[in-house]
């Protein structure tokens, strides 16, 4: 389905993806794998052809790409990507347009979708009134609605809870049995660990390692052993035998330079840990991922230069806010002009102060409820 040779692209002297190569056939889920900043979406696009590569060969069933192929792909951006002012049915109409759907076609399919993600009675709604979460499921809607052969997704789960997070998995299962050919790029082992045929691990643009799941873990051998316990767990780290260990709260993952120590390793445990669990087990993903990369992702990005220590940035204040506001400053500033001319000449009439007094006080009244609207909107957007 899809053959990537030696693919390169540089960008003045950082070079994005440098010598990838990886397979891609029909009904396989494939997983692009790499730390943040490591070159999957530069991959991803050049392989659609969004962008083009400096050197490499791409090619679709043995042929290069064309435009008709976009017919024939779906792709999920890591972006959002929609018109935010537009309703839901109505952008998922236009979407499945650009792939030659008619109206009459895409429009059953976009209720059967929106159905299928609990979004059945939102197809009115406009794609702004929604959480970030339901955003991502429309643009999964529009990358798949025409049944690609092809699909591709740059952090499909992003946004997602653990509940739709199944579903998606469920439905890429499916396409797999549609023999679609379904490409997604994360940074996520575990979700790539319980999906994925292929992979390919990525890191600072080259090719780190590629295969089958079963593969990879046989390579990486079986030297691991997992616990479960209670109680703190940072000296594993420093016991004998272990060349490398993974340690959370109440799990920990230990790779041992001789399997036939793990009793001995056990021994050790007694009188330190309540351990409930304890098994010799594969190299998970994550493991291999953490001993042929390095660091955590987290860490192996370019720290940005942090800025000067400032206030706290605050979101932008709401229009009606703003304007009751200029209004009451405005009322504040006549009050007190009025006071200090009528004190300097000792004159007796205060009314006008007293007018302005006045609106200064329907001026704070009315600010705090321009105020209480837009919390309410804003609380009220957020549950969506």
């Amino acid at each position: 389905m899809l053959k990537v040779t030696d693919l390169r692209k540089a960008y003045d002297t950082v070079v994005a993806v440098d010598g990838v190569s990886l397979e891609v056939q029909r009904g396989e889920l494939f997983g692009l794998l790499g730390p943040n900043g490591a070159g999957k979406t530069t991959t991803i696009r050049t392989v659609l052809n969004i962008i083009a590569p400096d050197s490499g060969t791409i090619t679709f069933d043995g042929k290069r790409f064309s435009p008709e192929m976009w017919n024939i792909i779906g792709y999920l951006p890591e972006e959002r990507g929609l018109y935010r002012k537009s309703k839901l049915v109505n952008t998922i109409l236009y979407f499945a347009s650009l792939k030659g759907i008619p109206a009459r076609v895409a429009k059953p399919l976009a209720d059967r979708w929106l159905d299928r993600f609990g979004l059945k009675d939102s197809g009115h709604r406009k794609v702004e009134e929604l959480s970030k979460g339901n955003q991502q499921k429309i643009q999964i809607i529009i990358s798949i609605l025409h049944s690609p052969q092809l699909l591709v997704l740059d952090e499909p789960f992003a946004g997602l809870d653990p509940v739709n997070q199944i579903l998606l998995k469920d439905i890429f299962l499916e396409l797999r049995q549609q023999n679609t050919a379904v490409i997604f790029s994360t940074h996520q082992m575990e979700q790539a660990e319980k999906m994925c045929d292929n992979i390919c691990l990525i890191n600072k643009g080259k090719h780190v390692l590629s295969g089958s799941l079963r593969d990879v873990k046989k390579q990486y051998g079986t030297n691991s052993v997992r616990l479960e316990y209670e109680g703190d767990g940072a000296f594993l780290k420093r016991l004998p035998f272990v060349t490398r260990a993974d340690v959370y709260q109440n799990y920990a993952e230990l790779e041992l330079a001789d399997i036939q120590k793990s009793g001995e390793i056990l021994s050790q445990l007694d009188d330190r840990l309540n351990v409930r669990k304890f098994e010799i087990i594969e190299p998970s993903l994550n493991s291999i991922f953490l001993h042929v990369v390095g660091p955590p992702p987290e860490s192996m990005e370019t720290p940005e230069p942090k800025p000067a220590p400032t206030a706290v940035q605050r979101p932008p204040m709401d229009a009606r806010v703003k304007k009751e506001m200029m209004y009451l400053g405005l009322n504040i500033v006549i009050f007190f002009v009025l006071a200090i001319v009528t004190f300097t000449r000792n004159e007796s009439n205060l009314v006008l102060p007293a007018i302005f007094l006045a609106a200064i006080g329907l001026g704070i009244y009315r600010v705090l409820r321009a105020k209480g609207r837009a919390a309410a909107e804003q609380k009220s957007s957020g549950r969506l």
